[in-house]
């Protein structure tokens, strides 16, 4: 499996410089992915294989990194992490690569900020995978604020909290800006009202590894919506669920039927 770092570009909105690549058949769909809290495009989409998965069907891979993360520009403030405007980043890329119209999968806060995407610009989204996140879209994922704490502590020895401990060890481990996730953290939590998910009537799939203690239930959430389904990812928690088997088929089978109409 070729899991090496594509070529990245960057384009620039909203004032910052924002990175992205572009792959695979140029001609083919366009799939849009657009990844979780503290992760990038390589983590998220590279590394679990989804880039080759994707590849491999003839679609054309396009991935931003997020601002606040990856190659992207980082500022410090939390009001430029609302998920409406990281939503806004995804469209301008698609602007930018002149893309009417892609089929739109995110991970996590990837999920949140791809659903405000589709809220905003539904003649954009051809259709929505949501991976990681669940009911919690709608109901919140409890608290985050020992997070951006664990972030910012002088140390990961320093962090008792158990969730705050993962991801501080996991933005280390990316190298990230932590001031910046810190920020994004407290910036990106706006829920998304059960009537908003109910106006969303493209085809969306929505998986959720089974042992997820963050992402809630996603066969409430497909409830909500008149096109969508859930997807149980067998034995996998918030972490290695993106980059299981089951929903790479999973997602396959879906983007078939999508073109089928």
């Amino acid at each position: 499996m070729n899991l090496n770092t594509p070529a990245f570009s960057s384009f620039t909105h909203d004032g910052l410089r924002l990175a992205f690549f572009d792959e695979g058949d140029p001609s083919g769909v366009p799939v849009l992915l657009i990844h979780g809290f503290a992760s990038t495009a390589n983590v998220n989409w590279v590394h679990p294989g989804w880039l080759k998965t994707l590849d491999d069907a003839g679609y054309r891979v396009i991935a931003i990194d997020n601002r606040g993360h990856g190659a992207s520009d980082k500022p410090h403030d939390a009001q430029a992490y609302r998920p409406w405007v990281m939503a806004g980043d995804a469209i301008a890329l698609l602007d930018h690569l002149g893309i009417p119209e892609a089929n739109v999968m995110g991970y996590s806060m990837g999920a949140r900020i791809s659903v405000f995407a589709a809220l905003a610009n539904p003649h954009r989204v051809r259709s929505l995978v949501l991976g990681g996140l669940g009911i919690g879209m709608t109901d919140g994922v409890g608290d985050w604020d020992p997070i951006a704490d664990a972030l910012l502590a002088p140390s990961l020895d320093e962090v008792t909290h158990a969730r705050g401990r993962m991801f501080r060890a996991f933005a280390e481990q990316t190298k990230s800006d932590r001031i910046a996730l810190a920020d994004c953290i407290r910036g990106s939590r706006d829920l998304v009202a059960r009537s908003d998910m109910g106006k969303l009537d493209m085809p969306t799939l929505i998986g959720v590894g089974t042992k997820d203690d963050i992402a809630g239930s996603p066969q409430e959430l497909a409830a909500l919506m008149p096109n969508a389904e859930a997807l149980d990812i067998p034995g996998r928690d918030h972490m290695l669920a993106v980059g299981d088997k089951v929903f790479k088929q999973a997602v396959l089978a879906f983007y078939a039927r999508v073109a089928k109409g």
